[in-house]
């Protein structure tokens, strides 16, 4: 079995230290083959910022794969957003926007949703999909296919619609038709697994779409504690199995708690 670790919208800056002790402690329990940042690592893109998100991420002593979100592009600063944009998040998390990891069991593909001209929205080009597209047409039938962006392509409350990406209607149907298995996001801070579904809508193929609170930073939403995604990935008797599991801080206990186990069906079957 192996497990990959998601967390979210860190937003570095108004990080709380306790909770940073945390999921430090949950990695050391389950050592989790990949850890995964989809994106608003700091608060407002500052390098001392970039700097504390890196030395926590490297005190969790596994691989990292990161995406940007838009705080992670200057607002304020007009000129480092129009000529540098990533100049910080490079510096710190490394050159490439939209990095990939693979091994034997797992293809984990980044995308860059930001773009300069919103501070906001997320939005995917035409040539964004067809590259992820190919690259999941590529994936071995042992392997979790994995897509990984900043902004979420299905809402479950009504005021998050105007948040969701644009050109999602196009990218979603394309990549689960490719085989692909989950889409990770964040952004909204809020928590959920939702299915996906290809051209053919329910009578096709179906993926799932994982959403992330916000892992360490005070800015919670509502009611909704600090949390994470611990998604398991396994082969029994032949076939895939995968389990997305939230995991909520808990003031009492200053740990993180199992919250919700959801067992995602995966498709090996070609639209």
């Amino acid at each position: 079995m192996i497990q990959l670790l998601q967390i979210s919208d860190t937003h570095f800056g108004t990080e709380r230290p306790e909770v940073m002790a945390a999921i430090r402690q949950l990695c050391r329990e389950h050592a989790p083959e990949l850890v995964i940042l989809s994106g608003d690592i700091t608060q407002r893109a500052r390098r001392v910022q970039f700097a504390a998100a890196k030395d926590f991420t490297d005190q969790l002593n596994a691989p990292l794969l990161s995406v940007p979100g838009n705080h992670d592009l200057p607002l304020f600063n007009l000129l480092a957003r129009l000529f540098s944009p990533y100049r910080n998040y490079r510096r710190y998390f490394g050159d490439e926007l939209e990095p990939e990891f693979e091994t034997d069991r797992m293809l984990v593909i980044g995308v860059n949703s930001t773009r300069l001209g919103r501070h906001k929205n997320g939005e995917l080009t035409d040539e964004q999909i067809e590259r992820v597209a190919g690259r999941l047409r590529q994936a071995g039938p042992d392997q979790l296919r994995v897509v990984v962006q900043h902004h979420p392509v299905r809402a479950v409350e009504a005021t998050d619609t105007a948040n969701l990406m644009i050109n999602r209607e196009k990218a979603v149907p394309a990549w689960v038709d490719a085989g692909m298995d989950l889409v990770l996001g964040g952004h909204i801070h809020l928590p959920y697994v939702l299915p996906l579904y290809g051209k053919e809508g329910k009578e096709g193929r179906q993926a799932w779409t994982v959403q992330a609170g916000t892992a360490v930073s005070e800015r919670v939403r509502g009611n909704i504690s600090n949390s994470v995604n611990l998604i398991s990935y396994q082969h029994v008797h032949g076939q895939p199995q995968c389990v997305v599991e939230r995991w909520d801080y808990s003031q009492t206990s200053q740990r993180f708690e199992s919250a919700r186990s959801t067992a995602v069906a995966l498709s090996r079957n070609p639209a």
